[in-house]
């Protein structure tokens, strides 16, 4: 892939064109992967072999500045996710 962004069409017109399957059959593969990987990171933290890992992470609540106007606003505590890369992924 040479683009910037890889997204889920791009990955199933290359999965079609690869394997030779439908692009709409790759489409609701990828589809159905992504899916079992989000209710799986909803219970713990998720780890795929030679790529890497996927944590969620708390971010506590603390106070913002708009470095434009230097107002001050408060941000509010969420949870965010957090991936290391596995030592065998190359980039």
């Amino acid at each position: 892939m040479s683009q910037d962004k890889a997204t889920r069409e791009t990955i199933a017109k290359q999965i079609s064109i690869e394997f030779g399957v439908a692009y709409s059959t790759a489409y609701k593969k990828i589809d159905k992967i992504l899916e079992i990987w989000s209710k799986e990171m909803t219970y713990s933290d998720l780890s795929i072999n030679n790529i890497g890992s996927f944590k969620i992470k708390n971010k506590n609540e603390r106070l913002g500045r708009n470095p434009k106007t230097k107002q001050e606003y408060l941000i509010k505590p969420r949870k965010v996710i957090s991936f290391k890369k596995s030592n065998k992924l190359v980039l």
